[in-house]
């Protein structure tokens, strides 16, 4: 009898769990099943109890044509209401997956059928309701196009997660209380009418309020990474997904060199480095042209303000592979000087912008409360916009840690940073560091209410979450 080690069975068990929620949820043909369920995986040698989507077969991660209609029909099979948002995808409104906004959560047992045209790229999805997105509950969800199913390439999907053994509902509590992580930090800015923005005092940054028990890599640790095989001299391309709820991370090839070839699922004109920053919820797309030697060389995730961190390791030929530490230097804050070398290979097209709104990213003092313009929100409109405008967003980060903002239902274009007007990448969801202002442009052209919000779960938990809502002509 073949043996069965520890990881494989506590797998299997949690394979079985999703699947049976699967058949559930079993359709039509030409319907691609999804299930949200529980599962087990294995880290740092315990047995936890995770989210997670699968299809009919167990299968984590989902592929699909571009320019072809794609049906999907999603079973709740937890013990609680949930709902998946498709990030990156520009549904109708009402498929967006958007509690308050876009549909009512689905209650255990219930399931919902999703019928929309996806937009290529490298894009994932994810549960948006309350904190279950820190409990894993996404998956990868690929898209590719005629020139991707053409490339002479190797392509590889991570999918990274910070992950805590702890309920995520206690460690927001504990935040709101005044402790955890963020005990004692005297945030931003609070109530900010009345006040002089020049003459504000900004609190020293914070790099991460929650600590975590573990980084993941397609839910393993560097205890026992996922070997990727690949041709001596061949060319890999990682699609990487930062789905962590908390945690911005650097992309570390280490002894290799990568061109990044698109971001949030959009080309770019190709930027050629070895370390590329990947802010929560942003995508990457790296190409790698491996040397012709047979050898292994690790792919480090290095979050920011740690030295922990996580990985793969591509191994060409028969390469050896040896003990990665899960400790090395500590990685620095993401920063935008990268973002400043980006350019769209396919930008907005050239239009005068409607108008410009103003948005304070506010909040962090001791009581944890989060917001725009000194208010917290959930589903409160920022701001009204018109079928057919184009409006550029200008941030200014008044707090004291990074936020990575999000916008539902459209892509929007980097126009400047601090200042310094650009023609930057097309993306979805743009990091704003402490004290940086950054402008965005979109087209509206998506009707309904869409979720602006930052991406860091127990930010936009604690208020920092709002809506775009499109109303109709004068």
């Amino acid at each position: 009898m073949p043996l069965i080690s520890r990881r494989h069975l506590i797998a299997g068990m949690g394979s079985a769990v999703l699947l049976t929620a699967g058949r559930q949820a079993a359709a039509a043909p030409g319907v691609t099943s999804i299930a949200a369920g529980t599962r087990i995986i294995e880290v740092k040698g315990k047995a936890a109890k995770v989210f997670g989507l699968a299809s009919e077969q167990g299968k984590q991660g989902f592929t699909f044509a571009a320019e072809r209609q794609i049906r999907i029909a999603l079973a709740n099979g937890l013990d609680e209401p949930t709902l998946i948002h498709w990030h990156g995808q520009t549904p109708p409104t009402e498929q967006d997956g958007v509690p308050g906004l876009s549909q009512p959560a689905l209650k255990p047992g219930e399931s919902y059928e999703y019928d929309f045209t996806p937009r290529s790229g490298t894009h994932w999805m994810h549960s948006h309701v309350g904190l279950q997105e820190q409990k894993l509950l996404a998956a990868p969800m690929i898209v590719r196009d005629k020139a991707d199913l053409a490339a002479d390439e190797q392509e590889h999907v991570v999918l990274l997660h910070d992950f805590t053994f702890r309920e995520p509902q206690e460690i927001l509590d504990e935040l709101k209380s005044g402790g955890g992580g963020h005990a004692a930090h005297g945030g931003g800015s609070g109530d900010m009418s009345g006040m002089d923005h020049s003459k504000m005092a900004m609190a020293p940054a914070m790099i991460n309020d929650v600590s975590f028990d573990a980084f993941l890599a397609n839910d393993r640790t560097l205890d026992d990474p996922e070997v990727v095989r690949a041709e001596v001299g061949g060319r890999v391309r990682l699609r990487i997904i930062n789905g962590a709820a908390a945690s911005n991370m650097w992309v570390d090839l280490g002894g290799l060199a990568g061109e990044l070839i698109a971001v949030d699922g959009n080309a770019i004109a190709p930027v050629k480095a070895s370390l590329f920053p990947l802010a929560i919820a942003q995508r990457a797309d790296i190409r790698i042209a491996l040397p012709g030697e047979a050898k292994a060389w690790p792919i480090l995730f290095r979050p920011e303000g740690t030295n922990r961190r996580t990985g793969i390791v591509i191994a060409a030929g028969n390469g050896e592979i040896g003990k990665i530490a899960e400790e090395g230097d500590m990685a620095p804050p993401l920063d935008l000087d990268f973002e400043l070398r980006l350019t769209a290979r396919k930008g907005l097209a050239p239009e005068p912008i409607t108008r410009t709104e103003m948005l304070m990213l506010t909040g962090g003092d001791k009581d944890y409360v989060w917001g725009f313009n000194g208010k917290a929100s959930m589903h409160d409109t920022l701001f009204g916009v018109r079928l057919g405008e184009r409006i550029a967003i200008m941030m200014h980060n008044m707090t004291s840690m990074a936020h990575p903002m999000h916008l539902h239902g459209h892509h929007f274009q980097v126009i400047g940073i601090n200042g310094r007007k650009i023609a930057g990448a097309m993306r979805d969801t743009i990091l704003v560091p402490p004290n940086a202002a950054v402008t965005v442009a979109f087209d509206a052209d998506n009707p309904g209410n869409w979720a602006f919000h930052c991406h860091h779960v127990y930010h936009m938990n604690a208020g920092m979450m709002g809506a775009v809502a499109y109303v109709n002509a004068a």
